[in-house]
């Protein structure tokens, strides 16, 4: 036995052979309509499927989000319905425009909660997943569906709708902090520190003063923006996140504060120091100076770290105090041009990678210790 789901719905014929449906569906019934096609192989080897194993981290984030109070999420689901459905047309010349045609859709659903559900879920499986968990069971959900039995007509609306590149991370990086809230974790750990990353860019006293490349900079306007704005996020981040971090501090975890005007001292003090013990490499592109490179800007920040804890921020001239501590390894630098000899490579060849950030990092750092002993 079946019954049946009705939903008003719009037909948009965008194609002649699968029509196409929107409708919602309430959270508890998404688990009863549609089923994941798991990617795997039968036992002759037959590819079977589409879809990737299951995020659990990414499915708890949206069960969290979905959990919360006042929910907006117009990220729907895409359906391959059955054939068995059925449109009925709303009557009356009001019923179509030329572009859509209003009316109710009926899905059949088995009585028999172990028969194949009749649709499958071809993007979305993540969000269909936490739908099944949230505990608001009515929420209402877009669903973009259409009709194809056939599971490579499925495949290929699978990787059409996936293949699409992703946004920029540099473009969310920038959209973060204007975004009253984060779509996730990951990304939420990312708002403070490009904030602070635009406030570099954007303030007149600021040693980055418009050096940073964003997404919003424009190929037209890529003069002095050497810098790219995901190096100076991650040193930021970095040092906000660790306990051992200069930056961490400033952040008070239970009351849910920071103090930005103290982060924003540290940074302004400690970069125009840099700028100033090495002029002659400040503001070039990467290509001729490392020092702009993200295996710089990376490696001077965690240099940060070993540095401010000597310099007295409140002191007359924090700056200056600061220019003495990066001195120490001044003489080792090759940002322009020679070979860092210990690392025997050339200038040029460093690049932003984990393996080069880390053996330039522990190179400063290991350097600067040694000038500060006298060794």
């Amino acid at each position: 036995m079946t019954h049946m789901i009705e939903r008003k719905a719009l037909r948009i014929m965008q194609h002649p052979d699968f029509p196409l449906y929107l409708f919602t569906l309430a959270a508890e019934e998404v688990d009863l309509v549609a089923d994941v096609a798991r990617i795997s192989r039968d036992e002759a080897g037959k590819l079977m499927g589409y879809q990737r194993p299951e995020k659990r981290t990414h499915v708890n984030q949206i069960l969290e989000y979905l959990d919360s109070d006042q929910v907006l999420f117009p990220n729907g689901l895409i359906l391959a319905l059955p054939e068995s459905v059925h449109f009925k047309s709303s009557r009356g010349p009001g019923a179509s425009d030329g572009m859509a045609t209003s009316g109710t859709i009926e899905i059949p659903i088995p009585s028999d909660p172990r028969a194949p559900r009749p649709a499958w879920i071809v993007d979305g499986q993540q969000r269909s997943l936490a739908l099944a968990r949230t505990k608001n069971r009515r929420f209402p959900m877009p669903i973009a569906g259409f009709v194809a039995g056939s599971i490579d007509v499925q495949r290929d609306q699978f990787l059409r709708v996936n293949t699409v590149s992703p946004l920029p991370s540099n473009l969310v990086t920038e959209l973060l902090p204007e975004v009253p809230g984060a779509p996730s974790p990951r990304l939420a750990a990312r708002k403070l520190p490009s904030a602070l990353t635009d406030m570099l860019n954007q303030e007149p006293t600021s040693p980055f003063r418009g050096m940073i490349r964003r997404a919003s900079t424009g190929t037209q306007r890529r003069g002095p923006q050497v810098i790219a704005d995901n190096s100076l996020v991650e040193a930021i981040k970095e040092s906000l996140e660790s306990p051992a971090g200069v930056l961490f501090p400033y952040r008070n975890m239970a009351a849910g504060t920071t103090d930005t005007e103290g982060i924003r001292d540290v940074l302004f003090v400690y970069w125009a120091a840099v700028r100033n013990v090495f002029p002659e490499a400040w503001g070039l592109p990467p290509t001729r100076s490392r020092l702009m490179h993200g295996v710089g800007i990376r490696s001077m920040g965690r240099l940060m770290e070993r540095v401010i804890p000597h310099v007295d921020l409140a002191g007359p001239d924090p700056v200056a105090q600061t220019e003495t501590e990066v001195a120490r390894i001044a003489g080792i630098c090759r940002w322009t041009g020679g070979t860092w000899d210990e690392l025997a490579l050339p200038w040029n060849e460093l690049q932003n990678t984990p393996r080069h950030i880390s053996a330039l990092s522990n190179l400063l750092a290991r350097k600067y210790l040694d000038a500060r002993a006298g060794r």
